[in-house]
């Protein structure tokens, strides 16, 4: 609902207002309002409705989680913003049940996402959080906010008072140093995979398309691109500086990476250690599924059929140094091949940065806070077990962040399927008491020797004891 303004009365302060509604707040206001008791609480995005990934939503794209990896079921299979409560509002149930589609599309997710934030009290679009502070008389938060009109200008300014904040900004796309220049220039055919479906039509007709980036959305616009364009004259190139077009670890075991299990034991490491593991598990989370990378394979093979090969060139372990226009309408890039130490050049007609994105910066919005934060040796916020960031003691309140923690919490942070154990974690932490029990155990895989239960996680939401090892001795 976008709505008017709220207004709250200033001597009843909300328990909990949250900042940006994407899945992970949506998650949260989702189970927040089946607390029972219930919550006062408020949901700000600045966007005037829910999206998600828009430009991404390519036609037969799925999600790379199960359709159980909603809003809420994992935490209250129950609620009724479930993904299969939606079918059924949708009429819809028994065609899905024959479909037996374990991981459901994009763009069906996306609508699933539009139809709880249609119905959901509380939610806010239109509405820009400026800043947070601490009121140390009051012992409240401040929210200042700025409602937007359709046109995205300011309307009118409010402010919220709060015990506590939930900070789901979400990321932005990342735009390496080298081409960023060219992708801020106007008129320059180098856009950001987040921006593809605008955009389609004139790559579609672009003489010559690179796609930089190995995961999966430069897998996604690769293929897209190969169908749409006439066999033998495909004009694509794919780059990546990844030794390989490599496939995303899915192995049952290897997903217990994104368990609450796993996530426990991560926090409970020393930061150097999760300093240096989270570059080494890039392909848990940022490999190519297998199916998409069969459906390459494949479409790259019939097109040998009667001979030929197509134009299409695919090179791993290539970085751009440095890049620069070319008369008016092409792009130059200057290439490096990472383990050769050779250097090379390719004109194209347009280039598709599927690089990823990288956390919302936030430090305007809490720059009121700043004196309370505490900070890592990097100079990161510090996250507490169950989300927490870190403040001072004097503050009685607490701020939460959602996938704003993957250097304290691990590969799990932006992963969908964590999404409601997470919401359920920051809720339980919010009220003080356990509407939402937690699992006990989650993985077969035992991740340490020492397992101690990560600090902040209440019991029951700990793993159940196993065997215990006898610590040895040196003598």
């Amino acid at each position: 609902m976008t709505g008017s303004t709220p207004q709250h009365d200033h001597d009843r302060p909300l328990d909990l207002v949250g900042v940006g509604i994407g899945p992970f707040n949506l998650s949260l206001a989702a189970l927040a309002h089946g607390v029972p008791g219930g919550l006062s609480t408020a949901f700000y995005e600045q966007r005037p409705a829910f999206e998600w990934h828009p430009g991404l939503l390519i036609e037969g794209s799925t999600l790379q989680v199960p359709f159980l990896a909603d809003l809420v079921t994992l935490a209250d299979p129950a609620s009724p913003w479930t993904f299969l409560n939606y079918l059924r509002a949708r009429d819809r149930l028994f065609p899905f049940y024959f479909a037996e589609k374990f991981h459901i599309h994009r763009a069906e997710y996306d609508a699933y996402c539009r139809w709880v934030s249609e119905q959901l009290p509380g939610l806010h679009f239109g509405h820009q959080v400026d800043s947070v502070r601490w009121n140390p008389e009051r012992r409240l938060f401040e929210v200042d906010f700025t409602q937007l009109d359709a046109d995205g200008e300011a309307e009118a300014l409010g402010r919220s008072y709060t015990r506590d904040v939930v900070l789901g900004v979400g990321t932005e796309p990342y735009v390496p140093e080298a081409l960023r220049p060219l992708a801020d220039a106007p008129g320059v055919p180098v856009v950001h995979s987040a921006d593809y479906l605008a955009h389609r039509e004139s790559l579609l007709a672009a003489g010559h398309v690179t796609v930089i980036g190995s995961g999966q959305s430069g897998a996604e616009v690769f293929l897209d691109l190969l169908r749409a364009r006439p066999a033998g004259a495909e004009r694509l190139h794919w780059l990546a500086r990844t030794e390989a077009f490599a496939p995303m670890e899915y192995s049952k075991l290897g997903l217990e990476h994104f368990t609450p299990d796993y996530t426990r034991y991560f926090h409970s490491l020393p930061e150097p250690v999760r300093g240096e593991l989270l570059p080494r598990q890039w392909q848990l989370h940022k490999g190519i599924d297998a199916d998409t990378i069969a459906a390459i394979h494949d479409e790259l093979y019939r097109r040998t059929l009667h001979g030929g090969w197509p134009d299409a060139v695919l090179t791993p372990g290539v970085r751009v140094r440095t890049a620069g226009r070319v008369a008016t309408t092409r792009v130059e890039l200057h290439l490096e091949h990472i383990q050769q130490s050779t250097r090379s050049r390719l004109t194209t007609d347009a280039v598709v940065l599927a690089t990823g994105y990288r956390e919302r910066p936030v430090d305007r919005m809490l720059a009121g806070l700043d004196p309370y934060l505490r900070h890592d040796s990097a100079g990161r916020a510090r996250v507490a077990a169950d989300y927490r960031l870190v403040l001072d003691e004097s503050v009685t309140g607490s701020v939460y962040v959602q996938n704003a923690e993957r250097h304290t919490h691990g590969v799990g942070a932006p992963d969908l399927g964590l999404a409601a154990w997470r919401s359920a974690v920051i809720l339980n932490s919010v009220t003080g008491k356990e509407p939402y029990p937690l699992p006990h155990r989650t993985a077969f895989t035992t991740f340490g020797l020492d397992e101690r239960a990560a600090p902040g996680i209440p019991a029951q939401g700990r793993q159940a004891p196993g065997r215990k090892l006898t610590p040895l001795v040196q003598h």
